[in-house]
């Protein structure tokens, strides 16, 4: 939740900060704002709603001169989204500005000690403490005042700081919060996602938890916990700064969906070779394999929806049971697992907090632990035994698609050479591997086989409410098919076991009820087909996916959704395809702001 950005060098600064902002929207959009300093002077413009907003009244940053700034796009946590709880917060002498992502846990008790000190606030947010402790343990020396003050927050956070008395500086300290710092030449950034970094440099460094850093436009210096400058490595950023653009498309996120036989092209190819499935990564794991009795998946939303359909293949193919936990209640339950268990962690960005809690708890009680992760060096990735990229590319749409199907794409490949180490794939491994090799193509063929979603939006899109059925893969599909009607669409989407139809939500069907039927599994055809005449009985109107020549459904459906035939043990990546398109168009013919869903933000680094 939140984005911050932070520059420091010889150009004109809030021009840089606003643009880093609009790259960092993603992250929340009630309120942004930004300070800037010119010389010992700090000014500060906030503003409720979109960084829109915010360029309209800084005149695109030209009316907010200074080398040195931070800035700030919020998504509400502590207090409504207005300008008052908008940051960046000043400290009561002036002297400081702060931003901050995620939540400091312990805000209330800091704030009555601090307005026992006479120290006033102006904002409902956890934030404003922040800056009133930097007040108060300030004698001249602002690291030091750093320190004492992170050594009080309970939490995470990632700040980004100034002070009025050391212009041409910005201070950037993380806990538990993804920071990044951009490294240039005479100029220097940091910010919560490379996204807003790779337009002005490509060389970046990843703090970890309890370090911070000094930036000036000449040097980058960082520190440890104790206040001990440490040195760290500069990474090279290689993806094209084009992926992270529209490229033309109206949405990021219909951008996204096309660009899904590429992103499942590149999370399959380079790992089969020679006939195997490769996880060059996982040689240190392997050997440990046998000795595996339980694998658990844990995630949180979309993730999580990519661990129910990835659970089939796995359990499937190794013959080891599977369990699939929301990582929010994962972390909570005492879970009971051992050196034999397996914890497989999803998450596109690798800042998930719930997901990283749940990793820590299981990883403390000695389970294995293997994290799926697109963002290189995220937390996710750093605390997991050893990790697989999906290499989905920067993902910049809310709601997500290319990072889910990618997700599920490396579990099927995780299922085949775990299977295959353990000695239990048999004579099918080729023609398993020819699927996943098949699937990139087959996305296309699913994108290009339905031509008429968007007339399909139109004769669907005022219903208020939407049920998603289907059976074993298909229903863990439609798991994620309802939530991006929901999240996107703003209607009530609904996914249940279409053999549970009977057992209670059959009462809410009645007549012109949309009722989304996936068919796609042949093995239990027949079963979902008698669950859609069920429905069809009752007045509803059944939107069936299924494959082209699936002759069965014809006298069923009213409105027909299609994939190319493919093994219903990987066809999940296929069938949620057509599902994402008809949600986007549903969402468009309802005007909602499809990037920006309300109440939503991409990563979700607080509890």
């Amino acid at each position: 939740m939140c984005g911050i950005v932070g520059f420091t060098g010889m150009q004109e600064a809030a021009p840089i900060l606003l643009d880093g902002l609009k790259k960092l929207e993603y992250r929340g959009y009630d309120s942004a704002g930004i300070a800037v300093m010119s010389g010992k002077t700090i000014s500060v413009n906030k503003v409720r709603g979109r960084i829109a907003n915010l360029c309209e009244k800084t005149k695109d940053g030209t009316s907010v001169p200074g080398p040195t700034g931070i800035g700030h796009t919020r998504w509400a946590t502590h207090g409504a989204p207005t300008e008052e709880n908008a940051h960046p917060h000043l400290s009561n002498d002036g002297r400081f500005a702060v931003v901050h992502n995620g939540i400091i846990e312990n805000y209330l008790t800091l704030r009555e000690e601090l307005l026992r000190d006479g120290y006033q606030f102006q904002s409902e947010t956890d934030t404003e403490v922040i800056v009133h402790l930097l007040e108060l343990y300030y004698k001249g020396n602002v690291r030091d005042a750093l320190l004492k003050t992170a050594n009080r927050l309970r939490g995470s956070y990632a700040l980004g700081v100034i002070c009025s008395d050391e212009p041409g500086k910005i201070y950037a300290v993380r806990e538990a919060s993804p920071l990044i710092l951009g490294v240039g030449i005479g100029e220097n950034y940091f910010a919560s996602d490379v996204t807003a970094l790779v337009s002005h440099t490509r060389n970046v460094i990843y703090l970890d938890d309890g370090e911070f850093a000094e930036l000036s436009g000449m040097s980058i210096r960082i520190f440890d916990c104790s206040g001990t400058e440490i040195r760290k490595k500069t990474t090279r950023i290689l993806w094209d700064v084009q992926a992270a653009e529209k490229g033309g498309y109206e949405h990021f996120m219909l951008k996204e969906i096309m660009e899904q036989p590429g992103a499942v092209r590149a999370a399959i190819a380079p790992r089969i070779k020679n006939g195997k499935v490769i996880f060059e990564e996982l040689g240190a794991f392997l050997p440990a394999l046998p000795d595996i009795r339980k694998i658990i998946i844990t995630a949180c939303g979309s993730a999580y929806y990519a661990g129910c359909a990835g659970r089939y293949a796995l359990e499937q193919l190794c013959g080891i049971p599977v369990e699939v936990e929301l990582a929010s209640e994962l972390r909570y339950l005492n879970p009971l697992v051992d050196g034999h268990t397996l914890l497989i962690v999803i998450s596109q960005s690798g800042e998930t907090a719930d997901t990283i809690a749940a990793l820590k708890e299981c990883k403390s009680r000695g389970a294995k632990t293997l994290a799926i992760v697109n963002v290189v060096g995220s937390t996710v990735a750093k605390l997991a035994d050893c990790t697989v990229y999906t290499w989905a590319g920067p993902e910049i749409a809310v709601a997500t698609t290319k990072g889910y199907t990618t997700q599920i794409a490396v579990l099927y490949l995780l299922a085949i050479c775990f299977a295959d180490h353990l000695n239990r794939l048999g004579k099918d491994e080729a023609a398993m591997l020819d699927t996943l090799q098949a699937l990139p193509r087959r996305i296309q063929q699913a994108i290009d086989m339905n031509p008429a979603i968007p007339e399909l939006a139109k004769k669907y899109h005022e219903n208020h409410a939407f049920f998603f059925i289907g059976r074993n893969t298909d229903y863990a599909v439609a798991l994620e098919g309802s939530l991006k009607m929901k999240e996107i669409s703003y209607l009530h989407a609904e996914a249940y076991a279409a053999g549970e139809l009977k057992h209670g939500t059959i009462a809410l069907i009645d007549e012109h009820q949309p009722v989304i039927a996936l068919c796609c599994n042949p093995f239990i055809m027949e079963k979902t087909l008698s669950n859609i005449v069920e429905v069809k009985s009752r007045g509803a109107e059944v939107l069936a996916l299924t494959f082209r020549d699936n002759q069965k459904i014809l006298p069923v459906a009213d409105d027909l959704l299609f994939i190319p035939k493919v093994d219903a043990l990987f066809s999940a990546v296929i069938e949620i395809v057509p599902l994402q398109l008809l949600a986007y168009y549903v969402a468009k013919e309802n005007g909602c702001d499809i990037d920006k869903p309300k109440n939503l933000a991409k990563s979700v680094t607080v509890e």
